[in-house]
């Protein structure tokens, strides 16, 4: 009997990752990397330039469209310490990320503060170029502080800011400065929409050449918009899952997406032919079908209640179908005369969670102890532990830059 997600233990879902397997550098082409393909308990090697092979023609593969910011803001107090402000997410004044990065002379985001002690002043000023950044602190909860930005010249929004003044936040276990390169390989080649402090790294792998290889098969394409924040790398120190607190993720769908979901799990023909690019389209799509149980139960919820809890999707009654979800959500739309859906997600995906949109994920290969991992071992089961191995002992390499993998759930 499997157990309650709760009660799952860390312990299990870890593995020695050695750190001369973390690839600290992409490859010199994308497409290049190596590709782990696992079906019905078999594995077999390829590149990602070859990727449309391993497909079944005519599905869909789900994208995440969402662009890294550079997030992380270099300081420096009176007295020439360095201070650094890392930018997660749009304060409470303007939540929706276009409209906070599209803010000119002002906006607030919450953020997390290095070296905190060293900040003494009011206010800290950035100046290059012509061009002035400053930072005020305004309020904090949990360790997350919110900073009043200003700067002129006023014109220019806060994304050009970033831009100026910004670096791109790698993940911290590469162990190393963000260098010029980052800036092009850590961010995909369709990402549009700015938001993410961490890249949808699964779609780094993908180029033009491979989009065109994916037209020649019929396999169509699609976009959400899952803007991953820091909590992304944020290891499980609880022995069970019910000490963690699962941080949260902004998605943002239009309603052409849901109804082409809907058409794709209520065809015959395509049905299970829904292909996850990444752990964060996964999420946006298993969230969807939760938003549509919601929606399902209580027509009348607004788009709060509406939002993915953290055990949402083992509370919640488990035998809605997925196509029905899918139309109680676009029901819901339309009587609230909605569009696109923005809102937050919390959800746990972690065995014995069964998949309910996609048929298979292609991912890149995650840290011991993280949800991510538990995230791969809802999808492939108990035979995660044989993918790593064998990633492991052919000399895959790991985590953002590294390799990936396309997993047909089992």
């Amino acid at each position: 009997m499997d157990k309650r997600v709760q009660d799952i233990e860390i312990k299990d879902f870890t593995y020695d990752l050695p750190e001369s397997r973390i690839a600290k550098y992409p490859l010199p082409e994308r497409d290049s990397s190596k590709l782990l393909i696992y079906r019905d308990g078999a594995i077999q090697e390829t590149t990602y330039s070859k990727i449309a092979d391993f497909l079944p023609q005519h599905s869909l593969l789900i994208f995440n469209n969402t662009k890294v910011i550079q997030a992380r803001l270099n300081f420096k107090n009176l007295n020439g310490a360095r201070i650094e402000i890392f930018c997660l997410e749009p304060g409470a004044l303007n939540p929706e990320y276009a409209t906070a990065m599209s803010q000119q002379g002002s906006v607030e985001w919450k953020c997390f503060i290095g070296r905190l002690v060293k900040w003494k002043e009011k206010v800290i000023t950035k100046n290059a170029n012509d061009l002035s950044l400053n930072a005020e602190m305004v309020g904090e909860s949990g360790g997350v502080y919110t900073i009043r930005f200003t700067w002129q010249p006023e014109q220019f929004s806060f994304a050009e800011i970033l831009q100026h003044f910004g670096e791109m936040p790698i993940p911290p276990y590469m162990k190393r400065e963000s260098e010029k390169i980052d800036e092009s390989r850590y961010q995909t080649v369709y990402a549009r929409e700015h938001g993410s402090v961490a890249a949808p790294t699964a779609g780094l792998h993908f180029t033009d050449g491979i989009f065109e290889s994916l037209g020649t098969k019929s396999i169509s394409t699609d976009f959400v918009t899952l803007h991953v924040g820091a909590g992304t790398f944020k290891p499980v120190k609880s022995d069970t899952m019910a000490g963690h607190d699962m941080h949260a993720e902004w998605i943002e769908v239009r309603r052409e997406f849901v109804e082409k979901i809907l058409m794709f799990i209520s065809n015959a023909m395509s049905k299970q032919k829904i292909i996850s690019v990444g752990t964060t389209s996964l999420r946006t799509l298993e969230s969807l079908y939760w938003m549509g149980v919601k929606a399902s139960i209580n027509p009348d919820s607004t788009l709060d209640q509406l939002e993915i809890l953290q055990w949402d999707a083992y509370d919640l009654p488990q035998e809605v179908n997925p196509a029905d979800a899918m139309r109680a959500l676009l029901s819901w739309m339309d009587y609230n005369v909605i569009q696109n859906i923005f809102c937050r997600t919390k959800i746990l995906i972690a065995p014995p969670y069964k998949l309910k949109t996609a048929k298979a994920l292609i991912t890149n290969f995650h840290q011991p102890n993280s949800t991510l991992l538990l995230l791969v071992a809802a999808v492939v089961g108990s035979d995660w532990q044989m993918i790593y191995n064998y990633a492991l002992r052919n000399d895959f390499r790991f985590l953002s830059y590294g390799d990936g993998s396309l997993l047909f759930s089992k």
